[in-house]
Formats: C-alpha cells, sequence, structure tokens
C-alpha cells in the first residue's frame, strides 16, 4: 500500500502530525529517479508563542509560508550552508511547521537535503507528486512504546521553558 498524503493529514494539531510522521516515507523525483526513505526523526514548532519557531517574532518575508496552508514546503537556509525541510501543518493563519531531521540511514536535517537534492526552489510548493517531493503511507506504523521524546536540538536561544519542549520524536528502532 502506498498513498500520497493529503492535506488533510497536515492539517491536525502539531504534534500529533509530527508523531504520525514517524514511519511515514519522504519520496522525491528528481531527474526520472525516484530516492524514497522511511521518516526517524522530526521536531515540531508549534505557534506564536513558541519562542523556538521563526514565527515567534510575528510574520516575515522568510516565514510566510508557515500561516499558509498545512501540506506545503517551508524550506529555508540556515548557517550559510544547509537547507532545513518543513512540512506546514495546523491551521491556515496559525504558524505551525514540523522539521524532517532524519530518515533511514540518514541522520541530520542538513544532511537529508542533500541526499534528497532539496533546496529553496521547492519552499511554498505543495507536498505532493506534482512538487516533485511528497510523503506516503506505505503501512509501517511506529507503536509509542518505540517512539522517544527529547528536547529540541539547537534551540538554547528560545529560553529554558521553550528550549526543554520535548517536541523531537525519534524512532526508537533506528
Amino acid at each position: 500500500m502506498r498513498r500520497t498524503l493529503k492535506q488533510e493529514f497536515f492539517g491536525r494539531p502539531t504534534l500529533e502530525v509530527a508523531q504520525d510522521l514517524l514511519g511515514k516515507f519522504l519520496v522525491r523525483r528528481f531527474r526520472d529517479k525516484l530516492i524514497a526513505s522511511e521518516i526517524v526523526e522530526v521536531e515540531a514548532y508549534d505557534g506564536f508563542r513558541d519562542k523556538a519557531s521563526h514565527a515567534s517574532r510575528g510574520l516575515t518575508a522568510r516565514n510566510k509560508v508557515m500561516f499558509g496552508e498545512a501540506g506545503h514546503w517551508y524550506i529555508y537556509f540556515t548557517y550559510g550552508m544547509h537547507w532545513m525541510l518543513n512540512i506546514v501543518v495546523g491551521p491556515e493563519n496559525y504558524p505551525a511547521a514540523v522539521l524532517i531531521r532524519g530518515v533511514k540511514g540518514i541522520t541530520g536535517p542538513g544532511r537529508l537535503t542533500k541526499y534528497f537534492k532539496i533546496g529553496g526552489g521547492l519552499n511554498g510548493r505543495e507536498c505532493s507528486r506534482k512538487s516533485a517531493l511528497w510523503i506516503e503511507d506505505r503501512g509501517v506504523r511506529i507503536a509509542s512504546k518505540n517512539m522517544k521524546r527529547t528536547k529540541r536540538v539547537g534551540v538554547d536561544y528560545a529560553g529554558k521553558y521553550w528550549a526543554n519542549r520535548r517536541w523531537r520524536f525519534i524512532d526508537r528502532e533506528t
């Protein structure tokens, strides 16, 4: 079974979507080749108050995709060298996204985007076959006992409360 995830999957609460993304497959069509791998690590960023989120300072040219419709890619450049792949989640005008941090065999969001050949040209595009970057449900289910929750990576600037939110989800079996 291979089912491309649609907007209704992403239009749900941030933490639910983040957890449910574990076990789904990130798929990229690039130069007539398909690259696919199971998602094993994600991080959630939820709303205006989340000081670790780009949206905490309000709407900007950089983060405007986060305020849009769920199921669109929010891709930004960081540290002058890495693209970060996020999927917009939740209701429109409520800025929330889930960072895809790792797939089987590839840890780290910068390595992931390099492997999948993802850059800023996909920012704002719909998560669909038409955009050549989508997420599939292939029937893999990660039991909650096999899901590890930790604090997010690299967000100490957000203050203790937000930096310590356990909004990073990892498949323990990877």
